[in-house]
């Protein structure tokens, strides 16, 4: 039996992260990215190097794409079913990215599952976190297809959900990061508020940690906030897209999301800053710089 690589489209954090999973587990990874340095350091970890989607579509039949923004999810999986070879067996695209989920059930519906199944799997957790295997995986699409690449699905994230049909999965992800981008935003300007109050921060978060107003944001970016070490697990660029892509499906529902906009406000007062490749910590700057 010809054991095939797994294809990582997008080598950035998230990329990265999965490739370490991949490799981990014993997979063979074939990194591509329309930035040669990201595909080099790729490379390095372990992985092969491909030179185009196209060669992707001849030599893997699992993809990881990891890619920015829904428009390149959908633009990377027609380019990798026309380049797909007729006589090829079928392909598996799993998408970890954050997308549009009403976008992504119409992609994987007008798909041609006999040659390239979509299976969705957002991931809750920074690029950090899934690199330790720590992320949950949030799954759409059909069951079966899943199933299928189980072992590479398991290798990403051994915790996940099966949340239904494709778009399902992108669904409970900004339902999520709706969640914690607030509750990041809320222990920024809990520890602004205590550094202005003269409180040691270290010491303070320590007892923020042990009382009523505990959450895993704390451990996963509370130290980061006080070192102000924004090296990127999550940026800012990529949270401002999130959150804009939430704001915009909640327009469609016609529901107001008042805290999301207040945080939205947040961010986008950081990439004014010119924080946008900053990890999503960095919102604390923005806070300490809204004084009177």
């Amino acid at each position: 039996m010809i054991s095939f690589p797994v294809g990582i489209v997008g080598c950035g954090l998230m990329g990265s992260a999965c490739a370490k999973r991949l490799l981990a587990a014993g997979h063979a990874v074939t990194g591509y990215d329309i930035d040669p340095a990201k595909s080099a350091a790729l490379a390095a970890l372990g992985s092969g190097s491909a030179a185009s989607l196209d060669e992707l579509a001849r030599t893997c039949r699992t993809l990881v794409l990891a890619v920015f923004n829904t428009e390149q999810a959908e633009t990377t999986c027609d380019a990798l079913l026309a380049a797909l070879p007729v006589d090829a067996p079928a392909m598996t695209a799993i998408c970890v990215s954050t997308c549009d989920p009403d976008r992504i059930s119409a992609l994987a519906q007008r798909l041609p599952a006999q040659r390239l199944r979509f299976i969705e799997m957002p991931v809750s957790g920074t690029s950090d976190q899934t690199a330790r295997g720590d992320a949950l995986g949030l799954v759409g699409g059909d069951p079966a297809a899943a199933e299928a690449v189980s072992s590479v699905l398991d290798a990403i994230c051994p915790r996940r959900h099966h949340l239904g049909a494709a778009g399902n999965g992108g669904r409970a992800k900004l339902a999520i990061n709706l969640i914690l981008g607030i509750n990041r935003a809320a222990l920024a300007e809990g520890l602004v508020f205590a550094e202005r109050m003269g409180l040691p921060l270290t010491p303070f978060l320590a007892v923020a940690r042990d009382s009523a107003a505990y959450s895993q944001i704390m451990d996963v970016k509370g130290d980061k906030m006080i070192a102000g070490d924004f090296t990127p697990h999550g940026k800012i660029a990529q949270t401002l897209k999130d959150f804009s892509l939430m704001l915009e499906l909640a327009q469609r529902l016609q529901q107001q999301l008042p805290l999301a906009g207040t945080y939205t406000d947040i961010v986008e007062g950081c990439m004014k800053a010119g924080e946008a490749e900053l990890d999503n910590a960095a919102v604390i700057r923005e806070i300490r710089r809204r004084t009177k």
